[in-house]
């Protein structure tokens, strides 16, 4: 069983956030911003020692695969932020490619949603996505074609993997699909293990996808079966809802797994609450009584469930999703005590 954890290279500056969100943006801004919405909420989020750190530098990077290795995380799934030729928050990927370093296993999910100033209460686009025709979808393939061929790039059957996060906004996804499956095995390769993202958005099958991946909590929150977990609280500031992380991660764990062909790989999360950025309109998600004990008792069980349906991969939300509330790392108020979740979940299932 290989853990790999969402990663989110955002944290570094660049021109775009300069622009729309002030200079030196990045979500340690919204994460020292963010205040409690009641009494006892644990915000704002501060990481252990004060580390807010810059991902353009190279030592963040290694402490990063240097902790994730000695916990149990296999490796890092990277977002990858693509349009249509244009590419942003890729500094940090550029760096691990150019100097092979750190020796930690990787992969990507293209997280392709549009840009938007939704943390706002704005429905203003900042960055569209135009998914282009085949000339366009080459111009993708021969950026990824390198990367895939990374030797710590992560592979099931011998195929690179690679995430799609949002597939059904793209108009002719499955021809696309098809389209680099063959340039794949032109170049060389057996193909590629081409995975689609079930999340909180529409999810229809869609063909041409080798694999499934339930991105937790968001897939979960998309089952009708779910929503007597969520309690809507006026709030003394703003109104917020309120889940119970405990039914809610039974309502995980409990589920069948799918009767269908196609390969599925379960989810994870440890936390969830996205008030730091929930500036607007929008009314955050927060989950209540959550603890490292009870997240390494769901992951543990997450991973005997993902042995038992065959799958070789598990996919935790996230590494270091600060501004949702959803990490791994360390942070002031636990220190490293869900690193150490992992490492127990882990270890019960050697």
């Amino acid at each position: 069983m290989k853990l790999i954890a969402f990663y989110l290279p955002q944290f570094h500056e660049i021109p775009e956030n300069d622009k729309w969100w002030g200079k030196g943006f990045t979500d340690w801004v919204n994460t020292r911003e963010s205040v409690a919405r009641f009494p006892g909420h644990y915000q704002p989020r501060e990481p252990y020692q004060d580390n807010y750190y810059d991902l353009a530098g190279e030592p963040p990077r290694e402490w990063q695969a240097q902790i994730a290795k000695e916990y149990g995380i296999y490796g890092f799934c990277y977002y990858h932020y693509w349009f249509k030729g244009k590419r942003i928050l890729h500094k940090p990927l550029d760096a691990i490619l150019q100097s092979g370093k750190p020796d930690l296993p990787f992969c990507l999910s293209w997280a392709n949603d549009p840009w938007t100033r939704s943390w706002e209460g704005s429905d203003e686009v900042l960055e569209a996505q135009d998914y282009g025709e085949e000339w366009d979808w080459r111009e993708h393939f021969e950026f990824l074609l390198p990367v895939f061929k990374d030797e710590r790039y992560i592979r099931v059957d011998n195929k690179p993997i690679f995430l799609i996060y949002r597939p059904s906004d793209i108009p002719r996804c499955t021809e696309m699909l098809q389209y680099w499956q063959s340039l794949a095995r032109e170049n060389g390769l057996d193909g590629i293990h081409l995975i689609q993202t079930l999340n909180r958005f529409y999810n229809p099958e869609i063909e041409g996808f080798e694999a499934r991946v339930e991105f937790e909590p968001g897939y979960t929150m998309n089952l009708t079966h779910a929503h007597g977990c969520h309690e809507y609280v006026e709030g003394y500031q703003k109104p917020y809802f309120l889940i119970n992380y405990d039914l809610y991660w039974k309502y995980i764990v409990d589920r069948k797994a799918s009767n269908d062909p196609i390969k599925t790989y379960l989810g994870a999360f440890a936390d969830w609450d996205n008030s730091a950025r929930a500036k607007g309109e929008e009314d955050p998600l927060i989950f209540s009584s959550v603890s490292p004990e009870k997240f390494a008792t769901y992951l543990d069980q997450q991973i005997k469930k993902s042995i038992e349906m065959g799958s070789e991969l598990l996919f935790i939300n996230a590494w270091n999703e600060w501004a949702e509330g959803a990490y791994l790392e360390p942070d002031k108020k636990y220190e490293f005590q869900y690193l150490e979740a992992v490492r127990k979940a882990v270890d019960h299932n050697l």
